[in-house]
């Protein structure tokens, strides 16, 4: 019996894909998550999930953020992004960031089911367009990647308001904490990062699309 947690934050597309799959694997087990909080938590509570489908753009995740979190969480877990997009930069950096599939979501349901079956023998699935053309992830890159990894979603949180040019007690009221609090996460974000400022911050969080 296989176990997959769908993790998307647009209902209709959780309960069609469960439709989907429903019909290519028997004796399937499927949980759902809304937003990277739930997903983590479902995660914590259920270590016996055999693949994580990611969506890349749902509450908290932040591109690639939610993926570098549950890979350092999660190091054992086959994940395979679920994405709109098909940006071939961005499933470089899934593949180089831990993904073992980049799985568009306008493909057929024969089409995503042979992806995941592809994943869950250990190989490596992306679009047919994609293959042979994907840049290398640098090893600068990784080693942001490993940096962010650190960060807690509510200090990643801070980090998505720092990038979208709020003050501190705007960030403070966005996510009902004081500005004192704000300031901390600013200075463990900093130490984190290995930077001096919040547009060395910044800067980290667009090198990596996060």
């Amino acid at each position: 019996m296989a176990k997959f947690l769908i993790a998307d934050d647009h209902p209709l597309f959780r309960e069609a894909l469960q439709g989907a799959l429903g019909n290519h694997f028997t004796e399937l087990t499927l949980r759902e998550a809304e937003d990277l909080d739930s997903t983590l938590a479902a995660l914590h509570k259920d270590d016996d999930v055999d693949l994580l489908l990611l969506d890349l753009h749902m509450p908290g995740s932040g591109d690639l953020y939610g993926l570098i979190r549950v890979r350092e969480d999660y190091p054992l877990l086959p994940v395979a992004i679920i994405s709109g997009s098909e940006d071939a930069s961005i499933v470089a950096k899934c593949i180089g960031f831990g993904a073992l599939g980049f799985i568009p979501k306008s493909l057929s349901s024969a089409k995503i089911a042979e992806a995941i079956d592809t994943i869950l023998q250990g190989d490596t699935w992306v679009p047919e367009e994609s293959r042979g053309r994907l840049d290398r992830v640098t090893d600068e890159d990784q080693e942001l990647a490993r940096k962010v990894s650190e960060l807690t979603p509510q200090q990643y949180r801070v980090l998505h308001f720092l990038h979208e040019g709020l003050l501190n007690k705007q960030i403070a009221y966005q996510l009902n904490i004081t500005e004192a609090t704000v300031k901390a996460h600013i200075t463990a974000i900093f130490r984190k990062l290995g930077v001096y400022s919040r547009t060395q911050a910044v800067l980290v969080a667009e090198r990596l699309q996060l």
